[in-house]
């Protein structure tokens, strides 16, 4: 049962992960301007790293299941975007940028399943 203190911090965490979703992606569009959103790219690889290694060092009992509901689905499911990937595939789509949405499209799920799986066995080392 979620508990209206876990609640609160899962809400808090997911705030603070947009927030620097929001941040990092601007910075990176302002230092790398190029064909493809490698703002959002960068976010949701590093997201998936993280959550990676959070999953794994949650299956070792290291973490609380309150731990990784705050960082997990808080801080990273805040952190990461799905819907932006989606959308900015989109958006390439439509300017005519097959080939590049293309290349959003498979190397953000591709790069995030790797991610994740790269996080999760890191963490097993631990």
């Amino acid at each position: 049962m979620l508990s209206p203190g876990l609640f609160i911090v899962i809400a808090l965490c997911g705030g603070l992960g947009a927030c620097l979703r929001y941040v990092l992606d601007a910075f990176i569009r302002r230092w790398l301007a190029a064909p493809l959103p490698w703002g959002t790219i960068l976010v949701n690889l590093s997201g998936s790293f993280a959550l990676g290694a959070v999953t794994g060092l949650a299956a070792q009992q290291l973490f609380s299941a309150q731990w990784l509901a705050a960082v997990g689905t808080g801080l990273l499911g805040g952190y990461t975007t799905f819907s932006t990937a989606s959308f900015e595939t989109v958006r390439l789509l439509q300017s005519g940028r097959i080939a590049a949405s293309f290349a959003n499209a498979v190397g953000t799920l591709v790069g995030a399943v790797l991610a994740a799986w790269l996080g999760f066995q890191v963490a097993g080392m631990f």
